[in-house]
């Protein structure tokens, strides 16, 4: 199994609207800045975001994205399955015709750990990660280094 940076920086991504959401909507420039992510990427994972219903967008001035719904209603897996990411550690992709067309000698394993993995990240929300002290810190210093880049790059 191997997360892709596709399901990553949406999971990133999300989180960061989580934690930032008093602030209204969020442009994605903002989220590429702070978590120093592609903002053509972000577009194409928004897309995603909003078909699958995590996000709503809001045009005009002061503009940008928004959590459909509330942080702690949003799971983890489900960041990850709206970006057709997979979290199969599986070789066959959870068909069991691993070897030639037939189940190979450790499938069971590698479907039964793919299962809890799932579970794992089922059980886990935005709202619960932007709770945690440690989140909240990171996030507060993201800000402050926006903050001081939006002062140097506006500076005369």
């Amino acid at each position: 199994m191997r997360l892709t940076t596709k399901g990553r920086y949406a999971v990133t991504a999300m989180l960061d609207m989580a934690v930032n959401a008093d602030q209204g909507p969020i442009c994605l420039a903002d989220i590429a800045r702070r978590q120093q992510i592609s903002l053509s990427y972000l577009e194409q994972l928004f897309a995603r975001l909003r078909r699958a219903g995590l996000v709503d967008s809001v045009r005009g001035p002061g503009g940008g994205y928004l959590l459909a719904e509330p942080a702690a209603s949003i799971s983890v897996a489900r960041v990850i399955d709206a970006v057709k990411e997979s979290v199969d550690t599986t070789r066959c992709g959870g068909l069991s015709d691993c070897q030639k067309g037939d189940t190979c000698l450790t499938h069971h394993l590698w479907f039964e750990l793919s299962e809890r993995i799932q579970d794992f990240l089922d059980g886990v929300t935005l709202g619960e990660l932007a709770e945690r002290q440690e989140i909240a810190e990171i996030a507060g210093r993201q800000r402050r280094r926006q903050h001081n880049d939006d002062i140097v790059t506006s500076a005369p």
